[in-house]
């Protein structure tokens, strides 16, 4: 498989889709380091750990700093299924990762509402990427929500 963002992606919706059998929202992440390898990979699983903190960005980056011995991921690019949360953001942040990609925008999150129809936006040196994947993230999300009413 080829290193491209949407290979990427495709990875998150893989990790994604483990949270689904835990009955957790599906959302799915992978951490590639600047030669392009992943390093850590994610899922929710908030409710599975009774972990409030246990998004999939959460565990993947405590993954790849643990993997790494350092809290910086400095090199390192973010892949997940839906627009981070605020959360998860401040963690993106403070692990120094510069590169955000995502699949599905969040409606709960309207700190990017102007983003919906731009592919990237820079915020603070930070860049961020939206709709990669798009129409399989959202898919898979509505496809849970569904089944829960």
């Amino acid at each position: 498989m080829k290193n491209t963002r949407k290979n990427f992606m495709k990875l998150a919706v893989k990790q994604a889709a483990k949270s689904i059998g835990l009955s957790e929202v599906p959302v799915g992440c992978v951490i590639v380091d600047g030669n392009g390898e992943i390093i850590s990979s994610g899922y929710n699983a908030s409710i599975e750990k009774n972990d409030p903190t246990l998004h999939a960005e959460i565990m993947a980056i405590r993954k790849a700093c643990k993997k790494r011995k350092n809290t910086k991921l400095l090199d390192c690019s973010l892949y997940v299924t839906l627009q981070p949360c605020t959360m998860c953001e401040a963690a993106i942040f403070e692990a120094g990762i510069k590169k955000v990609y995502f699949g599905s925008y969040s409606d709960s999150f309207k700190n990017f509402s102007d983003l919906k129809n731009k592919y990237h936006k820079e915020l603070n040196g930070y860049i961020y990427y939206g709709g990669i994947e798009e129409e399989k993230c959202t898919s898979m999300l509505k496809v849970f929500f569904k089944k829960l009413r």
